[in-house]
């Protein structure tokens, strides 16, 4: 059952949360809150949990202990409804994942008409608006064969869209990218969140994170070692591990 859920609690909850790959202990008690229309920005050396901790707020990967509640919703109960939870949760991977032999629109318009059921007539008004707000108006007949790597990606947003989340997840979704079409994805990303879209992105792309974030979290071997918001995170960082990835990478 999930409690009911108002629009002043967080929209996702994430309470000491432990996740295990057979013996390596990849999260050890995170917790985290996101409110309604925050974007969150998750960052730390590879490995340190951030790609799984979001995995699992999807209910892509199980936990071994702890909460995550969307909406009200605990992901890790055994009468979880994962249809319900991923209308609710929208994914956007590295990999775009997209049908080769569909077309754009067809990409886009699948998973309404397949899964929910939705009149095709409508799903594809709705398909055509959400290609014409990723800025690939006029690229609605096109395969992916036929577009860059970041007009893919911006297809695999727009499908992510259709399902009418009310939480979005980006997985490092310009780590595959050409540095040229980096800037047309978070462009994109940047619109949704201007837009008022609930978004917590796992990213290594530091200028955009101090740019759209509302918060910071630094992770490390598991661990939320450190966070706050970007003005205070990225000037003032207190713990010496989150002083030396920055020293790195900015």
């Amino acid at each position: 059952m999930s409690e009911t859920w108002t629009p002043d609690q967080p929209i996702v909850s994430i309470k000491d949360v432990h996740k295990s790959f057979g013996d390596l202990e990849v999260l050890k008690g995170v917790s985290l809150d996101v409110m309604k229309g925050e974007v969150i920005c998750i960052i730390g050396p590879s490995g340190s949990g951030k790609s799984t901790l979001i995995r699992c707020i999807n209910a892509l990967n199980d936990i071994q202990s702890g909460s995550i509640k969307v909406e009200g919703q605990e992901v890790n109960s055994p009468n979880l409804d994962k249809l319900e939870l991923r209308k609710k949760v929208g994914m956007v991977f590295q990999q775009y994942n997209l049908f080769p032999h569909k077309t754009a629109l067809e990409n886009v318009m699948m998973a309404p008409v397949l899964v929910l059921k939705q009149d095709p007539a409508n799903v594809d008004k709705r398909a055509r608006a959400l290609i014409s707000k990723v800025r690939l108006e006029g690229k609605e007949n096109a395969y992916p064969g036929e577009l860059s790597g970041g007009q893919q990606q911006r297809v695999a947003i727009a499908r992510s869209l259709a399902m009418n989340p009310d939480v979005m997840l980006f997985d490092e979704v310009t780590a595959a990218l050409d540095p040229e079409t980096v800037k047309e994805v978070l462009v994109t990303i940047k619109d949704l969140a201007a837009e008022g879209m609930t978004c917590i992105l796992v990213t290594h792309e530091m200028g955009f994170a101090r740019e759209i974030a509302d918060h910071i979290y630094f992770t490390d071997r598991g661990v939320i070692v450190e966070h706050g918001p970007p003005a205070t995170f990225f000037k003032k960082a207190k713990d010496p591990r989150t002083r030396e990835f920055l020293s790195q990478i900015l």
